[in-house]
C-alpha cells in the first residue's frame, strides 16, 4: 500500500468556526430574535433558544473538545446586540463574558480569530433601518472601537463583517433573514454600507492595534454555466459571479464597486485587507431563466451525476475549492480558509468532503500560496438561521433540548489531520477508505501535478 504524508505549513491553524448568534442562545435583543417569532420564517418552526448554551458557559466544554481534538486555534463572534443594547448604552458584563471567552481559547492553547459582524444587528438598528441607514458604517466603527479598545490584548486577529455578499443578498434579494426585503438595488445600498463600515473599522482597529491583522470572510460560491454552448447561461453565470465573488473583495482593494451596469467609489474601503478571508462550501451551474428576476435571471442547479450531501444543500466539488482557491491567491494576500463544511448528520458524507477539500487545500500550500490555517465549520451542531436545527454542521452532534453532545466519527478523522498537521494515506485509510485510491493513486511514469495556474 502507498505511504504519503501531504504536510502542512510550521504553524497552520487548525481550527473550527462558531457566530455568536448561533451558538450562545439566550439572546433577545437582536433582529433575529423577533424574526423568529414570526410564524414560516424558521423550517419547523424553530427557534435559537438555548442554541448550545455558550451563553450559559457551555463554550468550557466545548472548547475542551476542540483541545482535545488538536485544534490550535478557534474562530467565534461578538454580538453586536449584547455590547451595544441601546444606542447610548455598553454592557460592561458582557463584554467581560466575551473577555472570559477569548482567555479561555488562548488558556487552551488556542489562537482566537474574531469576527465583528456574523449576520445579527441589534434591535436598535432594526429598527432605524439596519444597514440601509446612512450613518450606520460610522455607528459600527464606533462599536468595533470599544471592542479592540477592550478585547485587543486576546487577539490581533480580527474578521470585520462575515460574507457581506451573503448578508446583503439573504436579507434584501431573497428576503431570506431579517428584514425580509426583495430588492436587488437596496442590497447593492447595503453591499456599499458594508464596505464602508468595513473601511472605518480596518482603520479604527490600526488605530488601536497598529501591528492586527484585519479582513473580511468572503463567501465564494464557484458559479459554471450549466451548458457551456448557451451564451445566456455564459452570460448570467459570469454576471452573477461578477456581483456575488468578485465585486466586495476588489472594492478593497481598488475602492470601487465594480457591477455590470455601474461603478460606485467606496474610498473608505481601498487597501483595507491585511489577508483574505475565504469562506467556500460548494460550486453549482447555472442556467438562463428569465422568470427569476431576484436571482438575476439565473437559476441555481447541481449536476444529476454530483455527490451532494443529505439535505441536498452542498455538492461536493473540490475543484470549486481550488478555483476559490486559486482566485483568492490572487489577491497576493495571507490566505485563511475561515469556513468550510458540510451537513451531515449521519456523518457519512462530510469524511468524504473534509479530506477531499483539504487534499485541494495542501495544493494550494504545496505551490507555496500563503496559506495560514482553516478553520472547519463547524465544531457542534448549531442554530442554522432560517434552515433552524434541520441542518447539522458539527464534528459533535448536539440535541439542543437535552443539550447532550455526541462526537461524531469526522471529529476523530479532523483531530487526526490536526494532531499530524497532515493529510496522510494512513490517516485516509483509517476514516475514509473509500477515498484512499482517488487521493493516493499510484504513480506512473510521465504524470506530473496540474498546473496550480491553469
Amino acid at each position: 500500500m502507498i505511504h504519503a504524508r501531504h504536510t502542512f505549513p510550521q504553524s497552520f491553524l487548525w481550527g473550527t468556526a462558531t457566530s455568536s448568534h448561533q451558538v450562545e442562545g439566550e439572546n433577545s435583543s437582536n433582529d433575529w430574535a423577533s424574526w423568529e417569532a414570526i410564524p414560516g420564517k424558521i423550517a419547523d418552526g424553530a427557534r435559537s433558544d438555548r442554541a448550545c448554551g455558550w451563553w450559559a458557559g457551555a463554550w468550557r466544554e466545548d472548547l475542551d473538545r476542540a483541545r482535545e481534538g488538536h485544534q490550535n486555534a478557534h474562530r467565534l463572534s461578538i454580538e453586536w446586540s449584547r455590547i451595544q443594547p441601546t444606542p447610548d448604552t455598553w454592557d460592561g458584563e458582557a463584554m467581560e463574558r466575551y473577555r472570559e471567552m477569548l482567555q479561555g481559547v488562548r488558556q487552551r492553547g488556542m489562537q482566537p480569530m474574531v469576527t465583528l459582524h456574523h449576520f445579527t444587528n441589534p434591535q436598535w438598528l432594526s429598527e432605524q433601518g439596519g444597514w440601509l441607514h446612512p450613518q450606520v458604517a460610522e455607528w459600527f466603527a464606533r462599536y468595533v472601537s470599544k471592542v479592540v479598545a477592550e478585547l485587543g490584548d486576546l487577539t490581533g486577529l480580527w474578521v470585520t463583517i462575515n460574507e457581506p455578499n451573503v448578508y446583503a443578498y439573504a436579507a434584501h434579494a431573497s428576503g431570506e433573514f431579517p428584514p425580509g426585503h426583495q430588492d436587488i438595488g437596496e442590497a447593492i445600498h447595503v453591499m456599499v454600507n458594508m464596505l464602508r463600515a468595513h473601511g472605518l473599522a480596518y482603520h479604527a482597529i490600526h488605530g488601536v492595534q497598529p501591528h492586527a491583522q484585519v479582513g473580511i470572510a468572503h463567501h465564494y460560491r464557484g458559479m459554471q454555466p450549466s451548458r457551456t454552448w448557451n451564451p445566456l447561461d455564459r452570460l448570467v453565470a459570469n454576471i452573477r459571479s461578477s456581483i456575488f465573488n468578485r465585486a466586495l473583495p476588489e472594492a478593497c482593494r481598488s475602492g470601487e464597486l465594480r457591477l455590470p451596469w455601474r461603478r460606485i467609489a467606496v474610498p473608505e474601503a481601498k487597501g483595507t485587507q491585511d489577508f483574505f478571508g475565504l469562506n467556500y462550501y460548494t460550486r453549482e451551474r447555472v442556467a438562463f431563466d428569465f422568470s427569476a428576476y431576484s436571482e438575476l435571471f439565473g437559476r441555481s442547479l447541481y449536476p444529476e451525476s454530483a455527490e451532494v450531501s443529505p439535505t441536498g444543500f452542498i455538492a461536493n466539488e473540490p475543484e470549486g475549492f481550488w478555483e476559490a482557491l486559486r482566485w483568492a491567491h490572487g489577491y497576493e494576500l495571507p490566505l485563511y480558509v475561515t469556513e468550510n463544511g458540510v451537513e451531515d448528520d449521519a456523518d457519512t458524507f462530510r469524511r468524504r468532503y473534509l479530506v477531499d477539500h483539504l487534499r485541494e487545500l495542501w495544493r494550494a500550500a504545496n505551490f507555496n500560496w500563503r496559506v495560514k490555517g482553516y478553520f472547519h465549520w463547524t465544531l457542534v451542531d448549531n442554530f442554522e438561521w432560517e434552515r433552524g436545527w434541520t441542518q447539522r454542521f458539527g464534528l459533535w452532534a448536539l440535541d439542543p433540548v437535552s443539550q447532550v453532545r455526541t462526537k461524531r466519527p469526522s471529529a476523530d478523522l479532523y483531530a487526526a489531520i490536526c494532531q499530524a498537521n497532515a493529510l496522510t494515506s494512513d490517516i485516509v485509510a483509517e476514516h475514509v477508505p473509500e477515498r484512499f485510491d482517488a487521493l493516493f493513486p499510484e504513480h506512473r511514469p510521465g504524470e506530473f501535478s496540474r498546473d496550480p495556474l491553469g
